[in-house]
């Protein structure tokens, strides 16, 4: 959501306003506050709003427009540490924020203020800024070294006067996970969010007092979990499933896949629970009945403006005994007898709020369930649905949301997206049109614990079906600005997965999941050269990413942290790639740094390496350094225009090739056990290591370019791609080079025409892969990056997207 695009101004604070005794970010909490926000990372937090597809579609209304409006008056924050934002009504509709965060002396950008009008005030001899920024007015100050801007000058002032510790909101918000990038806690007294529920009659306010949630947003889901507390002075409804265990959620198995959703609560001892919804409902008593006395589960199936009430039974025979005397069959339906039922209103008044309706006239058995219904063609498609098994449970949108549930709960509550956009209107200013067509099944539950409950939920875009060997899209993100350099893999060392790390032309690095969530974004000082290592410098079994700018060699652990004494700065450039060693596989690494003619090694500690005697080649390297290791001996590799060099690892030369050539800018390769490359016009150079040298002319000229494996050898010249002499005449255009990787005992082959903006893919036999081409701006990184078998690829999309596919 663009509105967490956050400025602000470059404040003069004095020091500390005032000594008191919060010592937490909480502490300052405006009273009346509706609803905080908590992030640990601002920037990843507004990556994922800024590609969230549900967040997208929302753009529009103005309740959306309100908060975007108001808070893209600010400059940018840059917070060290976590950041609140705490929305507020005043005057009944007139919403207000502040923010909250530790002041450091770099907190504020301030290189792209404009229109900005500041004026100093005072409130009790405290010192405030008033600021105006594109016609928005906001005010800030400093207590503590705790940095509190807010668009009400009534909350600044409150603020110097309210010491109070909110216990019961503390406990709560400690409740919430610190390594979140966004965190919500809602009082149930707001007035911003209204409900969660489908039925009316269900209000935050009347359910439970407080919530904290953690959520993660991708581009086509949101993911919430955390807890919501009530206490038992409080009238809420959370508190009817007190001493009550949750028991498996079972109405998804009979609710059809062309309904709307479905309600669904559950108890283990029914007596209780009765006992519970009177005191809420402050009863005395309802009209007595055994018919619920065997049930573990009861829920209401939507339709249109049609509804279903089922009871699910753990004895039949005891629920059929209650119904001895509602056995008038009205009607029978693919040989379920359909009965009348005298009682329509039963439900209702037995379970308000979570059951309003008063129309059950008609009912049906099947299995353990009992259906109740006023329409007879509604009972009809649940029992057609539940004998030709197209149930919701059946249904792969289900599946996958129902992968983030538990199978108990206290309170489930699955909508379509009809039911989802009628819940979101509920707690906007409009009803704007939009469309969340694709949003087939979202879900939120409530697991009842001693005290509080869980909540889980999930708002999810349901993906085109991948069919067999087909190519699908898994996401497609946004960044902040172009690429600069095409994306790549690297290893999750904490779920042994993959995921993706780019960087753009601003120069910041990213990192992002393998479900498309930006987990950081790092200010580098240059342009990353050549592709990024991975090394483990501790020996722990955690990885961190190895490479070079221009200036400096950087180790970046997987939070997005410089690794001491990294980033090691350079006067002279660093021409080639960040080269890493890691000789006997033991974890001594190595990191060789080219500087024109020059190379310097280097340990993980920063220092050079005594033993490495190499001083300068006769000209500047013109290839990343490459390592090779066969019959137990290290080579060291590395050309310039005229001389290929081959050392041992001390530096020395160990083979000298027995002839001369004007070499291509082609990277040298081990190839049938032999060190290869080009020439300048475009013929094949392998020298063993004896130094004997053979030339092949390949026919290739002078714009060419050279990819081999140990037993596979590429070539790409203009048109024309060459795999082991297999040579394919491609479309004209203007082509990557070529890259080969090897998957699971196969070879593939990709090219990329940058011109039609086409990702080709073939195989070792030169054999194009089915559904190639697609669409794509750049070099690919293919690989398995997740658990299933299906091969993924990453690109470049738009001139600011990162495009993942899979291949399944």
């Amino acid at each position: 959501m663009r509105f967490f695009c956050f400025a602000l101004l470059l404040l003069t604070l004095s020091c500390s306003n005032q000594n008191t005794t919060r010592t937490k970010f909480i502490h300052f909490i405006p009273e009346n506050t509706s609803v905080v926000v908590k992030t640990s990372n601002i920037e990843s937090l507004k990556s994922a709003i800024q590609n969230n597809d549900l967040i997208e579609k929302l753009s529009n209304t103005n309740t959306y427009n309100d908060i975007k409006n108001k808070l893209d008056a600010l400059s940018i924050l840059d917070p060290k540490s976590e950041l609140l934002i705490c929305f507020s009504k005043e005057n009944n509709d007139s919403l207000q924020y502040s923010i909250i965060t530790k002041y450091h002396t770099s907190l504020f950008k301030t290189d792209s203020l404009t229109n900005y009008i500041e004026e100093k005030l005072t409130y009790k001899n405290k010192s405030i800024t008033k600021s105006t920024l594109n016609n928005n007015i906001f005010y800030s100050t400093a207590i503590d070294s705790v940095f509190f801007a807010s668009s009400s000058k009534k909350i600044i002032d409150a603020a110097f006067l309210n010491t109070e510790k909110k216990v019961e909101l503390e406990k709560i918000y400690n409740t919430t996970d610190k390594d979140k990038s966004l965190s919500v806690l809602i009082n149930s007294e707001n007035e911003i969010i209204k409900s969660f529920f489908i039925e009316d009659l269900i209000s935050l306010k009347n359910f439970s007092n407080y919530y904290a949630v953690d959520a993660d947003i991708s581009q086509d889901e949101m993911i919430i979990n955390g807890i919501t507390k009530a206490s038992d002075s409080t009238n809420s409804l959370i508190n009817i499933f007190k001493n009550n265990i949750p028991q498996e959620n079972q109405i998804q198995n009979i609710t059809p896949s062309n309904s709307d959703g479905f309600l669904s609560f559950t108890f283990n001892d029914y007596k209780t629970f009765k006992t519970n919804l009177l005191k809420f409902n402050k009863q005395d008593s309802i009209v007595p009945t055994t018919l619920f006395d065997n049930a573990i589960e009861i829920g209401v199936v939507y339709e249109g403006k049609k509804q279903a009430i089922v009871l699910n039974s753990i004895d039949v025979i005891a629920t059929k005994d209650a119904l001895l005397s509602e056995l008038n069959i009205s009607d029978t339906y693919r040989q379920i007898d359909i009965y009348s039922f005298s009682k329509a209103n039963l439900f209702s008044n037995t379970f308000s709020p979570l059951i309003n309706f008063n129309k059950a006239s008609k009912y049906c058995v099947i299995d353990n369930f009992f259906v109740f219904a006023d329409s007879l063609e509604m009972l009809q498609n649940i029992i057609a649905s539940y004998q030709n098994k197209t149930t919701l449970s059946e249904q792969t949108h289900f599946k996958d949301i129902k992968a983030n549930l538990s199978d108990e709960s206290s309170l489930l509550i699955i909508v379509n997206s009809s039911i989802l956009k009628t819940i979101l209107d509920k707690n906007l200013k409009d009803n704007s049109n939009y469309n969340l067509k694709k949003y087939n099944a979202s879900g939120l539950q409530f697991i009842y614990d001693i005290n509080f409950a869980h909540i889980n939920g999930i708002i999810k875009k349901a993906k085109t079906r991948g069919y067999q060997n087909s190519i699908s899209e898994e996401f497609n993100i946004k960044l902040d600005a172009n690429l600069l350099n095409q994306p790549q893999f690297v290893i999750n060392h904490i779920t042994k997965q993959k995921e993706i790390v780019v960087q753009d032309v601003n120069n910041k690095l990213y990192l992002i999941s393998n479900r498309g969530k930006i987990l950081w974004k790092k200010q580098l000082q240059g342009a990353v050269l050549g592709n990024i290592e991975q090394i483990d410098i501790y020996k722990n079994g955690r990885l961190q990413l190895a490479f070079a700018t221009a200036n400096k060699i950087y180790i970046i652990d997987r939070n997005g942290n410089d690794v001491a004494p990294f980033p090691k700065k350079f006067s002279n450039n660093i021409t080639q790639p960040l080269s890493v060693f890691d000789y006997d596989k033991n974890k001594n690494y190595r990191l060789l740094v080219t500087q024109n003619k020059k190379l310097f090694m280097y340990n993980v500690s920063g220092k050079i390496v005594n033993g490495f005697t190499f001083k300068s080649a006769n000209n500047n390297i013109n290839t990343q350094p490459k390592h090779f290791r066969m019959n137990g001996k290290d080579y060291l590799t590395f050309k310039t225009a005229n001389k290929l060099y081959i050392l041992d690892r001390t530096g020395k030369t160990r083979v000298k090739p027995k002839t001369s050539n004007n070499f291509s800018n082609e990277a040298i390769h081990l190839y049938k056990n032999k060190f290869t490359t080009t020439t300048q016009n475009g013929d094949l150079v392998s020298i063993d290591s004896r130094g004997n040298t053979t030339i092949e002319n390949l026919n290739l000229s002078n714009n060419h370019q050279l990819e081999t494996t140990s037993k596979t050898l590429v070539t790409l010249k203009d048109n024309k791609l060459t795999i082991k002499s297999k040579t394919i005449e491609l479309d004209f255009g203007n082509y990557s080079p070529p890259k080969i990787f090897y998957i699971n005992d196969k070879i593939y082959v990709s090219v990329v025409d940058l011109q039609s903006q086409k990702i080709h893919l073939f195989d070792s036999q030169a054999k194009p892969i089915a559904n190639f081409p697609v669409y794509g701006n750049s070099q690919i990184d293919m690989d398995n990056i997740d658990k299933d078998k299906n091969l993924e690829f990453v690109t470049k999309g738009e001139s600011n997207a990162v495009i993942l596919y899979q291949m399944n």
